[in-house]
């Protein structure tokens, strides 16, 4: 039978009735699955520190289906427990978070890395009005055997480093598991990924949407348990390193994008003229024709990063970037066309004179040297130029999602 703290929820979500239970400060919540060996230090930890600090507040475990005993120690030793039956790190705090009845939430591991019973820092940051409160390992300390040498020299620093890149994040540590924040503020971010990615989603949504974020030092011990952790290594640093970029258009599409066809239209140019020579490597027409690869994987790398930023804000998934729709809005339906139909007119030119030449020959072989010079350029103006009239129909079809709806007036509704 369960305990009197178990709390049970259809889906394996929350509580079944959360609007019974009283509103507290904090709730210290920590993610679950089969942690006999270290669950009861860490909550006894934590009750000590609330009731050392007097602090109204409760310990809350979001158990992810254990079946060692976790939730009877759980509730043998006053904690709450909500049952989460969705499989994932990120899925198992989602329910935590809305389980939990403090107007604070502090997470963190229940395998005995972090020292629930030193908490203050936190608090004092979450009762300041910061919003999210980062713990930073690699200020606080890092013990011997706590963090293998591929994560603490690899792994989380070039992670931490992308994500101060991509989002001007302050954040120093991305993947510290010891957190606190305001439960209404992270909320409102719509968190949606179920696995160890989530630490990163919470970091990068919080930067996006200006949260007011804080970092206090942590201290990372040895993990207690006599198992292997749950986290992956490189299946989970690329669900990271995945979502670090997804989340980035300008990173994973638009400058790349940029650079290829800045570089692919300076080949171009340099190569018309005819044959470039540097050192003993010639370049010629077989160049020019990668140069023009270049350039349309570039256009299109381009194109895809407005593509992603305006679904992702139509869908909120990414906030409102008002610079960014002001840009798109000098890029309107009628400019686009124009600019693509004058590109393909100019490949038209260029095609209607390389017939011609051929014409000339009787339709015979050609020096390719002088005729592609022609054609290479030709064919990459008619690709782009109806690559970006279809884009400008596209955007134009994304727009519409958030165009407001107009009253009616009075010809709306006049008899016809």
């Amino acid at each position: 039978m369960p305990g009197a703290g178990d709390s049970h929820g259809t889906g394996g979500s929350i509580d079944r009735n959360p609007a019974t239970l009283a509103p507290c400060e904090l709730t210290i919540l920590m993610p679950c699955l089969n942690e006999a060996e270290t669950l009861g230090a860490c909550i006894a930890r934590a009750r000590d520190f609330l009731e050392r600090e007097g602090i109204d507040g409760e310990v809350l475990i979001a158990d992810n289906g254990s079946d060692d005993g976790s939730r009877e120690i759980a509730t043998a030793l006053g904690a709450r427990v909500t049952r989460v039956d969705e499989k994932g790190y990120g899925a198992a705090l989602s329910s935590g978070i809305r389980a939990a009845r403090g107007r604070y939430v502090i997470m963190g591991d229940a395998d005995s890395s972090y020292d629930f019973s030193r908490l203050e820092n936190y608090v004092e940051k979450l009762r300041a009005g910061y919003a999210l409160v980062m713990g930073n390992r690699f200020k606080g300390g890092i013990l011997p055997g706590a963090m293998p040498p591929l994560h603490r020299y690899l792994g989380n620093p070039v992670l931490t480093a992308l994500g101060r890149l991509f989002f001007k994040s302050p954040c120093g540590d991305f993947h510290c598991g010891l957190r606190g924040f305001n439960r209404e503020a992270i909320q409102g971010l719509d968190l949606q990924t179920s696995g160890m990615e989530f630490a990163s989603e919470m970091v990068v949504k919080a930067t996006l949407h200006g949260l007011r974020i804080a970092e206090v030092p942590t201290t990372l011990s040895p993990d207690g348990r006599s198992r292997p952790p749950h986290l992956r290594t490189w299946r989970d640093g690329w669900r990271h390193l995945r979502f670090l970029l997804v989340y980035s258009p300008r990173w994973l599409f638009f400058y790349p994008g940029v650079a290829m066809m800045g570089a692919g239209l300076a080949l171009l140019a340099w190569l018309l003229p005819g044959v470039r020579q540097i050192g003993p490597i010639v370049l010629d027409i077989h160049t020019l024709t990668y140069a023009s690869g270049l350039v349309m994987i570039g256009l299109q790398a381009s194109l895809f990063a407005a593509f992603t930023k305006i679904i992702g804000m139509n869908l909120k998934l990414l906030p409102p970037d008002p610079l960014f729709r002001r840009m798109v809005g000098i890029f309107t339906l009628e400019r686009g066309l124009v600019v693509g139909l004058a590109l393909v007119a100019t490949g038209l030119v260029g095609s209607v004179y390389a017939v011609a030449q051929w014409k000339g020959a009787a339709f015979g072989p050609q020096q390719p040297q002088h005729l592609m010079r022609v054609v290479v350029p030709s064919v990459t103006a008619l690709i782009a130029g109806m690559e970006i009239v279809f884009a400008s129909f596209f955007m134009s079809v994304l727009q519409l999602a958030r165009t407001p709806e107009r009253a009616p007036t009075a010809d709306d509704t006049r008899p016809r």
